[in-house]
This record gives C-alpha cells, sequence and structure tokens, in this order.
C-alpha cells in the first residue's frame, strides 16, 4: 500500500525525532567541555583557544597554529571578527564567549588584540591574554594613536585604498592595503606567492576603527602574554614594547614580520601554552 505523502513526511518527522531522543544524551556529552576539552596534568580541563585574527586577514591565517593546537589536544575556534570597530567587535565576541563552557584563552593578533582587550572585561572565564604583534589598548586611546608609542612610525595609512559599504557613517569605509604594498608592509617575510594571495583575498576594516577610543582594558585584570615583531612595518616594534610593558605582559621579541603566526608558528605555539601553564 502506498503512504500519502503527507503522512510520509509525518513519520520521517516522527522518525528523526525518535533517533534525537535515543541519541541526545550522547549528543549532549560529545559537545560537553569534560568530553571535547581533554584534562591537562592536574585534572583540569584544558582551555578553549580562541584565536582572533585582526584586520586585512581572516581565520586562515592561525590555520598552521590552530591545527598544531588541535594535535595536542587543545580545543580550538578561530574566531571570525566583524572588523566594524573596537565596540560592535567586542560586544559581538563577548557573546560569542558566552556559548563557551569552561576557561578560556584569547589571543589576539594586530587589531584583534584591541578586540580581546576589550571582550575580556569582566569576563571570570577567560584566564589568559595573548597578543601577537597586536594591540593592548589602554582606556581612551585609539588604534592610531598606539601606533605612536615609544616614537616608532609605520607607512600603512599611506597605501590605504577605502571603499564605501552600505550603512557607513561620513567619511567611512572599509579600508584595504593597497595589494601593490601589502607583501612588502603586511607579510615580507612570507614567499611572495602566498603574500599576493593574501593581498587580494584580505578582508577590511572600517577606517572608522582607527580612530575609535578603547573602553576598560582586560589586561589590567587578567594576566598577558606579548610577542614583539622587531620587523613589523604595520605596528612599530616600539609601539608593541610600550603596549606591553604598560600591560605587564611576559614578552618575548622575535625577528618576524606583522604576521607571526604565520611565518613563526612555532614561536606562537610556545607563547599560548605558557599563558595555559601559568
Amino acid at each position: 500500500m502506498t503512504v500519502p505523502r503527507p503522512r510520509r513526511l509525518r513519520l520521517l518527522v516522527a522518525a528523526i525525532a525518535g533517533i534525537l531522543m535515543l541519541t541526545g544524551s550522547t549528543l549532549v556529552a560529545a559537545a560537553s567541555p569534560s568530553a571535547a576539552q581533554l584534562a591537562n596534568g592536574s585534572g583540569a580541563p584544558k582551555p578553549t583557544i580562541v584565536l582572533v585574527h585582526g584586520a586585512f586577514a581572516d581565520s586562515s591565517g592561525w590555520n598552521t597554529v590552530a591545527s598544531r593546537l588541535l594535535s595536542d589536544g587543545y580545543p580550538v575556534i578561530a574566531f571570525s571578527n566583524p572588523l566594524r570597530g573596537p565596540a560592535l567587535d567586542a560586544e559581538y565576541l563577548r557573546q560569542f564567549l558566552s556559548t563557551i563552557d569552561g576557561p578560556v584563552v584569547l589571543v589576539g593578533h594586530s587589531y584583534g588584540g584591541a578586540v580581546i582587550t576589550n571582550a575580556a572585561t569582566g569576563d571570570p572565564d577567560v584566564k589568559a591574554l595573548v597578543y601577537i604583534a597586536a594591540y593592548a589598548l589602554a582606556e581612551g586611546e585609539s588604534v592610531a594613536a598606539a601606533n605612536a608609542l615609544g616614537g616608532g612610525h609605520t607607512d600603512v595609512i599611506d597605501h590605504l585604498i577605502v571603499r564605501p559599504f552600505p550603512g557607513a557613517s561620513g567619511g567611512d569605509g572599509d579600508a584595504y592595503i593597497d595589494p601593490a604594498y601589502f607583501p612588502t608592509l603586511f607579510a615580507q617575510d612570507l614567499p611572495k606567492s602566498t603574500a599576493r594571495v593574501m593581498a587580494v583575498s584580505q578582508r577590511p576594516g572600517a577606517l572608522a576603527a582607527l580612530v575609535t577610543p578603547s573602553g576598560p582594558p582586560a589586561w589590567k585584570d587578567i594576566p598577558s602574554w606579548y610577542l614583539v615583531a622587531r620587523q613589523d612595518r604595520i605596528i612599530p616594534p616600539e609601539a608593541e614594547r610600550a603596549m606591553a610593558q604598560r600591560a605587564g605582559s611576559t614578552t618575548i621579541e622575535i625577528d618576524s614580520s606583522h604576521v607571526a603566526m604565520m611565518s613563526h608558528p612555532s614561536a606562537v605555539l610556545s607563547l599560548i601554552k605558557a599563558a595555559v601553564r601559568r
């Protein structure tokens, strides 16, 4: 006998519901931190490592670091940063973190540092902040102002291409690094073929994000670690040192371009693990 089509649909829905009821406990267990997070030597769960990219980049910049962390048994999420401005991006990350159970270590690169600085404030689950050539801003300070710390200089502002986006306020727009200058400014120690692809696939950031004042910094209450990239041409190394010192960060320096997580993943991985072991 042929079962009428509406009835077949009802039977299918009922069957799926039955499967979910039977396996619901298994699904919850698989998603729970106790199952997903592996215990460390002390018996406590390993923290979830949340990797936050900056402007002119995307989550793929963390691929090598994320792969090695996963191999070592860490829960990892490469957060997709909206790049709309410190307040909005931090609130987005703050709400995102509310969905993660257990301890968290936040790792920010470049402008991603400004985002974790704001998002982690008052969050008891964030146990450490790791800055990879990143902005550890003070309250009221902007990215543009931070670039002047320590007397350094960056040429990146002279090589931006600004394009409109819907809803942008007057004078705002999406800022890209001119692809002709991207390899030498952003990633001079990567293969040129890689840097060229990064240049044409870069994610822009809102121009207003460069001058928006930051909120109360999480590094005042949360321990921090900082990697200074001595060959950085986006954030002056002098500014990186000043921000790290001001935050009281445990600091290392390496001869790297701005994208240390790509050109020196082992050093970045070691710093993240140092923050985890604190």
